[in-house]
């Protein structure tokens, strides 16, 4: 081992001290109410060329590594999704260590020497702070309490964006029905119906309620005030096998529609494949068959097992190592790229018939909390300028993914040890990345930069800030997590510079053509984000169009019914 690895005497409140150090050197990497809980001075870190010697720190917040020829590596616990033992004692030293696996495409692998047994101490301590709800601690987020001078929990307002879509109370308005969360424990407070179906009262919504998955019931998510035309979301209805009617759901659909004075049809947008909608029907869910004024369409939008398995194959192609001859033809197979082109075109397709038809959509899947928040994000993204910016874009997420109950905890595993686990699925991602699409399509439309989005991922799974803990705006109000924990919009919002644009163009719109065409959307692999830990990749990408259209030509299918 090198000389240059320190022995610690004592590492407390970010302070470690040298062998034979005189005074101990303040550690400037640690945040707010960021600990050491241990330091290893005599590992390696392994990479595909060679072995870096180093130590490694383990906060109560992220796990460090500090080479001695200046390698650092950071790794919040958050993004952390299994801790893996390598190899035994008895056997190679080479191959004795730690392997972490990581939720941002990374693998790291630490190589200890089975003398100084090293290992144990480093995994207990991994798997105790990677995963504080399974060890019943609390996460960092509740104990970094950074000031800032904006207030992230003040930005989304419900109330003060529907005035800003100037919503009439003659067509739509608020019920307070279920104002503590006791209608749809999913849902927000604060709902927007057709204000002929408030009118018919409480027990009309329920009615609605029980025929709707977790009675998440159409709500609106986005109004144009010029031509009266709404994109409303809901869960899909309780048909069954049995083809079970409900006519208060009828009557709700046609509140919607007569809330247009534009259109005398509702296009219903069904984001799942049909084959999917008819297994949920043989569950007891199902689709709006048969619904007066009423057109139905699936925008086959493959399920949350689908994208995590395409997801896996786009990371097994990335990292560690790239298999150069085959790379396009990996990331091609993963499908990645054509389930990013299904999603865009689903909500092109919403934000066609709003701007071109006139026509009122309203859009679900199975339970209106995944493809549902993808597909009404992404049209409200492409029509409504103000969500291209900075502070629109952090409203739309507040809006459309956290108070409408998209299961972050559950997608993303945050503070969970099972990395197996079948509700996990990058969800969330697959939306950040479809914006990253458009903005490299239309980028002087966008405030924001490419650093938001990358910013956006990573403090999804770091768990600093309380913005994307927990499933549900009730869970986040019984947890009082913005009394508890800081915003990531504070964050954003005092370093609001790093995140623009320097070509934004206030008055630049989306081309109409874009809307009006039916052709694939171009997707290319976002190698800054997926390949960014692999030099080789990021490398490549300098010297070759890293555009792959996933379908060679012709037009997206749908499933009309």
């Amino acid at each position: 081992m090198k000389e240059e690895i320190f022995q610690t005497i004592g590492a407390h409140n970010g302070y470690y001290k040298r062998m034979n150090s005189p005074t101990p050197r303040r550690l400037n990497w640690l945040l707010t109410n960021e600990e050491i809980k241990m330091q290893e001075d005599d590992l390696a870190l392994q990479t595909n060329e060679k072995k870096i010697f180093g130590r490694a720190f383990v906060t109560n917040y992220r796990l460090r590594f500090e080479g001695t020829d200046g390698t650092t590596v950071d790794v919040t616990l958050g993004s952390i999704s299994k801790v893996e033992k390598k190899g035994y004692s008895n056997v190679n030293k080479d191959h004795y260590g730690i392997e972490v696996h990581c939720k941002d495409t990374r693998n790291i692998i630490f190589l200890h020497r089975p003398e100084n047994h090293s290992r144990r101490p480093l995994y207990d301590h991994l798997q105790r702070y990677a995963f504080p709800n399974t060890n019943k601690m609390p996460f960092f987020a509740t104990l970094y309490n950074q000031t800032f001078a904006f207030d992230g929990w003040a930005l989304y307002n419900p109330k003060k964006e529907y005035q800003r879509m100037e919503v009439p109370t003659s067509l739509w308005d608020v019920t307070k029905i279920n104002s503590n969360y006791e209608f749809s424990s999913t849902y927000p407070a604060y709902l927007m119906v057709p204000t002929s179906a408030l009118h018919l009262g409480d027990g009309f919504l329920h009615s609605v309620g029980e025929f709707r998955s977790k009675k998440r019931i159409p709500i609106l998510s986005w109004y144009d005030h010029n031509t009266t035309v709404s994109i409303t979301r809901c869960a899909q209805p309780m048909v069954g096998v049995t083809s079970k009617k409900s006519s208060s759901d009828e009557k709700m659909l046609q509140c919607i529609l007569d809330a247009n004075r534009r259109n005398a049809r509702l296009k219903i947008l069904d984001a799942r494949p049909l084959v999917n909608a008819r297994v949920n029907r043989a569950k007891g869910g199902g689709y709006e068959d048969g619904y007066r004024n009423c057109d139905l369409v699936f925008l086959n939008i493959e399920n949350i097992h689908v994208v995590r398995d395409s997801l896996k194959k786009v990371k097994d192609a990335c990292f560690p190592k790239i298999d150069h001859k085959n790379f396009y033809k990996l990331i091609d197979e993963s499908k990645w790229l054509y389930h990013l082109q299904t999603i865009l075109h689903g909500a092109r397709l919403c934000a066609q018939d709003v701007l071109i038809h006139r026509k009122s959509v309203l859009v679900h899947c199975s339970d209106g909390w995944d493809r549902t928040a993808q597909v009404t994000a992404l049209a409200m993204l492409m029509i409504d300028p103000y969500y291209r910016t900075i502070e629109g874009f952090a409203v739309l997420i507040e809006k459309e993914w956290c108070s409408c109950g998209h299961k972050f905890a559950h997608r993303v595993g945050h503070g969970q040890d099972k990395h197996s686990d079948e509700e996990r699925s990058p969800i969330f991602l697959q939306f950040i990345d479809c914006v990253w699409q458009l903005y490299n399509i239309f980028t002087p439309t966008f405030q924001f930069n490419v650093k938001l989005l990358k910013t956006i991922l990573d403090e999804l799974y770091a768990c600093r800030f309380g913005t994307f803990l927990y499933n549900s705006e009730k869970e986040r109000r019984d947890l009082d997590v913005k009394s508890t924990t800081v915003s990531l919009w504070s964050y954003v919002m005092e370093k609001r510079s790093e995140f623009e644009n320097d070509i934004y163009d206030p008055t630049g719109q989306i081309d109409i053509n874009f809307f009006q065409s039916n052709s694939p959307i171009m997707t290319k692999l976002w190698t800054e984000y997926y390949c960014r830990y692999n030099a080789q990749v990021l490398l490549q990408n300098d010297e070759e169009d890293t555009t792959l259209p996933s379908l060679s030509s012709g037009i997206m299918e749908v499933t009309s019914v």
